[in-house]
């Protein structure tokens, strides 16, 4: 005799089929779980590291930008000295300059001429002085253009007068004269004459 079945079979079947879905689905949620929190893990990790490099890096640009300072206050100040030096070795070689200014002075001014004032500024000469004669200016300028010292007298200005002897009621004639002439540059001049030989 055939055997029948009664009992509600295909309802265990589908409780059985939704028990293994349900532990199938909870593992995969699980294991999607697990890879999700790796990942985030192992992405954390890579940021935590890669702000620590950062850090790292902040801090020796820091110590540079501190060097680079210092640098750049070496360089100033080098440059500071260096100018210094350039200033010391002018006024060291253009000592003598002013000796031979003055004794040039002493050679070229004719008897009956003397200076009042003597400005310079850079190798420009103002010259004011009192003279016997006009003749006895363009004497001065004629002995100043043909010194080695001395180039380019100009006659700013002349004017005839006359002044009273000290203690006595005679008075004298004398021109009053401005003029303007350049120091001429030793160093020049003698480069000059040492390409010409």
């Amino acid at each position: 005799m055939p055997q029948i079945n009664l009992l509600p079979w295909r309802e265990e079947l589908r409780k059985q089929r939704n028990k293994e879905f349900g532990i199938s689905a909870a593992v995969a949620v699980l294991l999607m779980g697990a890879v999700v929190a790796g990942v985030h893990y192992h992405f954390q990790e890579r940021i935590a590291f890669q702000q620590k490099r950062n850090a790292f890096l902040e801090a020796e640009i820091a110590k540079l930008d501190q060097k680079i300072k210092q640098i750049q206050q070496i360089d100033a100040e080098k440059q500071r000295l260096l100018a210094r030096m350039q200033i010391i070795q002018k006024l060291q070689s253009s000592r003598p300059e002013i000796v031979h200014l003055f004794d040039e002075f002493v050679r070229t001014i004719p008897e009956g001429v003397y200076f009042t004032n003597i400005t310079q500024k850079g190798r420009d000469l103002k010259i004011q002085g009192v003279a016997q004669s006009n003749a006895r200016v363009s004497t001065l300028m004629r002995q100043m253009e043909a010194s080695d010292y001395l180039e380019n007298p100009a006659l700013v200005e002349i004017v005839a007068g006359s002044q009273k002897i000290a203690g006595t009621e005679e008075e004298v004639r004398l021109s009053r004269f401005q003029l303007n002439i350049k120091q001429e540059d030793q160093k020049k001049a003698e480069e000059e004459g040492d390409k010409s030989s």
